[in-house]
């Protein structure tokens, strides 16, 4: 038990340090920007001041958001989601897999599951003891079960899921416009530096009207690193924007969740504005802060319908129970998927309907008479 928990203590601290290097990276930028270009190098006052002002909100907001990523612990599935002691002693007892099963669905009956695994079984975590919730996965870094995880980003040292998947999007954005920020102003005076520096290595030239100190070399090396992290945080905040607009995880982008009707990689899929609004929320006031405004709890999401009334070719006179198994599914939706499920008054489509509901593989629909 010694080695194995020295060995966890180990893993713990080195996992720190991809934290402590971008950290140490952001505390140099700042010094050569604020101390090497505006205070030692720039001669204007007016541009210092603009330069520092706008400099600090993008610092600001991209240090907010970081440390928001880093802090926000992932959530965890609650104590609803693990077999009772009755049948957790039957599920450990029993050697065969479809008993296993047997007793999982019947455990699953009472919770809001609507996916499984590839081959249509409940998606169990034996690590954790209980059954996954719709979009949770284990960590293997974290040994913990994520809601809604997305990915293990080690620049954060932590889990991106339900909790803090807004923080990181923002996080990678402001990230992006402090470094390219960074670039813009700072590379007139890297022209200047660099030509300065070329003509005194191959003939004696005037002296410059910019300082021949040490700062030449903190602004030619910032406009590099602030070059560099911006082309490769560019990369990574198109694809989660990607995801975000179809309100998938980086999980689900390699590997499809899987419905009662199969793999469907746009079951979430509730159309660009409402897949933005899963993420955001609906305030757009909170859009920009790295302050916690996703919709819903974690557990159910709404999904898109996928079995729909070919024959009628609408459903105004329809109505739609969700079953499991045959069994009518009475948990009232979340007031987030309630919101979701509003469509605009007046709104209607004479072809093929297609309407958003909490838990679409599951839908039984009934004429009305």
């Amino acid at each position: 038990m010694a080695p194995s928990h020295a060995v966890r203590c180990c893993q713990r601290g080195l996992s720190w340090i991809p934290v402590i290097f971008i950290n140490l990276v952001v505390c140099w930028s700042y010094y050569a920007y604020v101390v090497e270009l505006c205070i030692y190098t720039i001669p204007n006052v007016n541009e210092q001041v603009i330069y520092l002002v706008v400099f600090h909100a993008f610092f600001f907001m991209f240090m907010w958001s970081y440390w928001k990523t880093i802090s926000s612990k992932p959530t965890n599935p609650s104590k609803e989601f693990c077999l009772p002691k009755a049948e957790k002693e039957l599920y450990e007892k029993e050697e065969r897999p479809e008993a296993q099963q047997d007793i999982l669905k019947r455990v699953a009956r009472e919770l809001p599951i609507y996916t499984f695994t590839g081959s249509g079984a409940i998606r169990y975590c034996d690590r954790c003891q209980l059954i996954k919730p719709d979009r949770c996965h284990h960590c293997s870094t974290c040994d913990k079960c994520v809601l809604k995880m997305d990915h293990h980003c080690p620049w954060v040292n932590n889990c991106v899921g339900f909790s803090n998947y807004k923080f990181f999007v923002l996080f990678l954005a402001y990230s992006m416009l402090y470094c390219v920020y960074i670039a813009a102003t700072v590379l007139q005076y890297f022209i200047k530096f660099w030509t300065l520096c070329r003509r005194r290595a191959i003939e004696h030239c005037p002296e410059n009207q910019l300082p021949d100190t040490h700062a030449k070399f903190h602004v030619l090396f910032l406009f590099f690193v602030a070059a560099m992290f911006f082309i490769s945080i560019l990369s990574l905040f198109s694809y989660h924007l990607w995801l975000v607009g179809k309100n998938r995880t980086t999980i689900e982008a390699f590997r499809a969740p899987v419905f009662r009707n199969g793999p469907d990689k746009n079951g979430f899929t509730l159309g660009f504005r409402k897949n933005i609004t899963q993420v955001f929320g609906d305030q757009k006031k909170y859009w920009c802060l790295p302050i916690f405004s996703s919709l819903g709890d974690g557990y159910t999401f709404p999904t898109r319908l996928v079995t729909v009334d070919v024959e009628h070719g609408n459903i105004e006179h329809q109505t739609i129970k969700c079953t499991v198994d045959g069994q009518t599914n009475a948990r009232p939706l979340s007031e987030s998927q309630n919101h979701l499920l509003c469509n605009d008054e007046g709104q209607k489509d004479s072809s093929m309907a297609a309407i958003e509901v909490c838990q679409p593989v599951c839908v039984t629909l009934e004429n009305e008479s």
